[in-house]
């Protein structure tokens, strides 16, 4: 008896659970729907399907100008001088290089991000040029984050050509250093006392799925470690601490703990080794060796483990080298923290999310909401609200040199993101 009655206490709540989402999904649909209606956004839609031609100028225009990792800064005067010519009321480049471009609302109580990333993985030197091959453009970083910033000047000037007032201030964003060791640093700088005050609602615009909501932040830690030690010839110096062999047995213990720690259950958690270097020649013990790694969670109880055992790892290593030298001085270790981006999750009943659901259906899509590791981390790790999208079209091969796209109905991605941010923003009555 008390089984049945607990199922059917269960049912009850299932079920005004579902009816409660429902009218959520109804009332944010309604809403999406009735600022579609309106006559200036559907003059704005027109103007985004006007502006195709010019949109994908712009974009080929900024994935010409190089912006690597701590670089951005050629790309990011253009895009300033860009977003003024658009209209923005004011224009600015802060003190990390962040591009900041503010229409101001009616009220101005508050005020909402739109933005896309100005940095590329890719280093200095390498080539950019768009190549066209039929309707397929290819070019290292053309997706990302590129096409973003080509977005959100879009948007601006759909809003400024139709006269689309706001009761919000409006942030539109060039942001530095989401890539690597960017590690966030321009998202970071916006939310630190240097940046430009409070932010209500932050939309990023990162990779290129047209259905995809970000809302949930992969948390992760980056190192980078250096064994030194004082080097010498392989055979007249032998007995010397081996900075290699030390940073070997670090990685084994690492990997070897980790893998565990990755099978117990939790929150999914993964490491990794990306890079190794050090040593001058076959014959020679060298005098350094060093690697960078990387280990991310939802979790950041599991990061903490996972870099616990990173730690643990380098100082066995460490300490065993040391105890087999023959002669000289010991080994030593630097570990240098060069990434730490925060984890953490918003709940998906926020309106910035169920509006970002509602655009998405409403343009033909079936949104998905995610996880992953974008500017967004900052704001969600702070209880902002906080989304990252795609920007529509066709892509792939991102952070490769064939990284490419097709404009597969791109102008759809951009209608989206005016919905939503009109939806966060307030049309001014």
């Amino acid at each position: 008896m008390r089984k049945l009655v607990k199922e059917t206490l269960l049912a009850a709540l299932l079920l005004q659970a579902g009816s409660t989402l429902y009218a959520q999904d109804k009332q944010y649909t309604a809403e999406i729907k009735a600022l579609a209606d309106k006559p200036a956004v559907k003059k704005a839609f027109q103007s985004i399907i006007d502006m195709e031609p010019q949109t994908l100028s712009d974009h080929l225009m900024l994935t010409e100008i190089a912006a690597p990792p701590f670089k951005e800064m050629k790309r990011a005067e253009k895009y300033a001088a860009m977003m003024k010519a658009a209209g923005a009321d004011s224009v600015w480049i802060d003190n990390v290089g962040n591009v900041l471009a503010k229409r101001k609302g009616k009220k101005g109580k508050k005020v909402v991000v739109l933005e896309g990333h100005l940095d590329t993985v890719f280093p200095e030197g390498t080539d950019v040029t768009v190549k066209h091959r039929g309707d397929t453009l290819a070019a290292p970083g053309i997706i990302d984050d590129t096409r973003a910033l080509a977005m959100v000047l879009t948007v601006l000037k759909a809003m400024e050509k139709n006269s689309i007032e706001t009761e919000a201030d409006v942030l539109f964003c060039g942001v530095v250093g989401e890539e690597g060791q960017g590690d966030l640093r321009g998202v970071k700088n916006l939310f630190s006392d240097k940046g430009p005050g409070k932010i209500d609602t932050y939309i990023a615009i990162d990779g290129w799925d047209t259905e995809s909501i970000t809302h949930r932040g992969l948390g992760s830690h980056r190192y980078n470690i250096t064994f030194k030690g004082p080097g010498g010839h392989s055979s007249g110096a032998f007995g010397l601490v081996n900075p290699h062999n030390a940073l070997g047995r670090a990685i084994h213990y690492w990997a070897i703990a980790a893998d565990s720690l990755t099978r117990q259950p939790g929150e999914r958690l993964t490491y990794n080794v990306g890079v190794i270097g050090g040593g001058t020649s076959v014959n020679s013990i060298p005098f350094e060796s060093w690697m960078e790694v990387d280990m991310r969670s939802e979790s950041p109880e599991r990061v903490a483990a996972a870099d616990k055992l990173l730690q643990d790892a380098v100082q066995r290593g460490l300490l065993e080298e040391n105890q087999m030298k023959r002669a000289g001085a010991d080994l030593t270790v630097d570990v240098k923290l060069i990434g730490d981006r925060p984890s953490g999750g918003l709940d998906s009943n926020l309106a910035v999310i169920q509006r970002a659901k509602a655009a998405i259906a409403f343009i033909g899509g079936s949104p998905k909401l995610r996880v992953g590791s974008t500017n967004s981390n900052i704001p969600i790790s702070k209880g902002i609200p906080a989304i990252t999208m795609g920007s529509g079209g066709k892509g792939g091969n991102a952070h490769a040199l064939q990284e490419w796209w097709i404009n597969d109905n791109g102008y759809l991605a951009i209608q989206r993101t005016l919905l939503v941010l009109l939806a966060e923003a307030g049309i001014a009555k």
